[in-house]
């Protein structure tokens, strides 16, 4: 029987992650965090009152096991002079579905079977969540995209109105035997799956080992001067009785020249390996670097085998 490995996070770094892991022999569920409210799904979410599609088009590529054709067509964004200009097919086909189902969970699930998925996609919530972030000077920030643009030291994320969360979401955190926290922004991908109470007490009353993937550059206004345990410190801080028992760490060095490129262009730095303050959790290192498209990514295979190896132990 696989391993049962539950994802939870959002955005860009949760997709790459699960296009690694699909090629395993694994139970995958991928929780995808429901709060932006960007482009074309903050448009979405205001016309028909429903739950961020965006991250969740994003995971039914990276674990679908169809044509590159259809991976074309779901991600296509028309560029118009009318109302569908910025507009994704896959992010109108995903709303299409929540309203013919009457829920995304179900919509999601008719799609999977077109997709044939190498894993389960369930959303956080269904709920039209906001979500909220107060920054260190006092200011609260309404809203995913104002949190990340408002480049000011944040305190605390929360929810304008406390979520129900799904019930597959809850029951696949239990039953899990891995729990991993996804690469990609800590603040509005990762932690909005943790700052709900439901989704702690499954945490905790699971027996599954939790694991990090540590981010390889800092985010401007979210991360700057991190280290890895400060990604792990602040995870902890909203994890309940059960903190991060392992971390997945790149350990190979980034270039100059890319590291300058990042500095200038987009105030990032690498994310260095603090060994001295991560005794209290086991590391898992590898050389995940690579370039793709010309941005700093993780090795999705490199990374999913030794994940694999750690379920094997």
């Amino acid at each position: 029987m696989n391993k049962k490995v539950v994802v939870l996070g959002g955005g860009t770094g949760l997709s790459v992650l699960l296009g690694g892991l699909k090629r395993f022999p694994l139970d995958i569920t991928a929780i995808v965090s429901v709060s932006d409210n960007g482009k074309s799904t903050g448009r979405l979410r205001e016309e028909f009152n429903t739950p961020a599609v965006g991250d969740i088009r994003r995971v039914l590529i990276s674990l679908s096991e169809t044509e590159p054709l259809v991976e074309k067509l779901f991600n296509y964004r028309f560029n118009t002079s009318s109302d569908l200009n910025g507009h994704t097919v896959g992010n109108l086909i995903l709303t299409a579905a929540n309203e013919i189902t009457g829920n995304l969970s179900d919509g999601i699930e008719a799609l999977s079977k077109v997709f044939n998925l190498k894993g389960k996609v369930v959303p956080l919530t269904e709920d039209n969540v906001v979500l909220m972030g107060e920054m260190e000077d006092g200011e609260v920030v309404e809203g995913e995209t104002e949190i990340t643009l408002c480049n000011k030291k944040i305190k605390r994320i929360f929810y304008k109105e406390e979520p129900q969360v799904t019930l597959e979401a809850i029951k696949a955190i239990r039953e899990a035997d891995l729990v991993i926290l996804s690469m990609g922004s800590i603040y509005t991908s990762i932690i909005p799956n943790l700052i709900n109470k439901s989704v702690i007490q499954a945490i905790d009353e699971s027996n599954g080992k939790i694991i990090y993937v540590s981010n390889m550059m800092t985010q401007p206004g979210e991360t700057d001067g991190f280290a890895v345990s400060d990604h792990v410190n602040l995870l902890n801080s909203y994890l309940g009785h059960r903190k991060l028992n392992m971390v997945a760490v790149n350990n190979k060095k980034i270039s100059n020249d890319i590291l300058v490129k990042y500095q200038n262009e987009e105030q990032k730095d690498q994310v260095v390996i603090d060994y001295e303050n991560l005794k209290d959790v086991e590391l898992i290192e590898g050389n995940y670097f690579i370039i793709e498209n010309g941005m700093v990514r993780h090795d999705s295979l490199k990374l999913a085998l030794d994940i694999f190896a750690l379920l094997l132990r």
